[in-house]
């Protein structure tokens, strides 16, 4: 998977329990960034590096990204690692 939603940003960070400083922390990128990112303007206002640090520490924190065709319903969606 390639391209993420902000709502899966959202939808990870909420299922780790880490707030927006946690995030940004753990991503090494500024509150602000990641606050735009989570917003209506999406990852694809910020750097490929930037999504691409994002996606690593929620995935380090134990989040799965599901493409739209891994979803019953059909759109992308997070996990927690079983």
């Amino acid at each position: 998977m390639t391209d993420l939603t902000s709502a899966q940003i959202r939808a990870a960070r909420a299922l780790l329990d880490w707030t927006q400083p946690k995030l940004a922390e753990a991503a090494k990128l500024s509150v602000p960034t990641v606050r735009r990112m989570e917003s209506a303007r999406g990852p694809s206002a910020s750097t490929p590096a930037n999504v691409d640090a994002v996606r690593r520490a929620l995935e380090t924190g134990g989040v799965v990204f599901l493409d739209p065709e891994e979803s019953k319903d059909g759109g992308p969606g997070v996990r927690l690692k079983l």
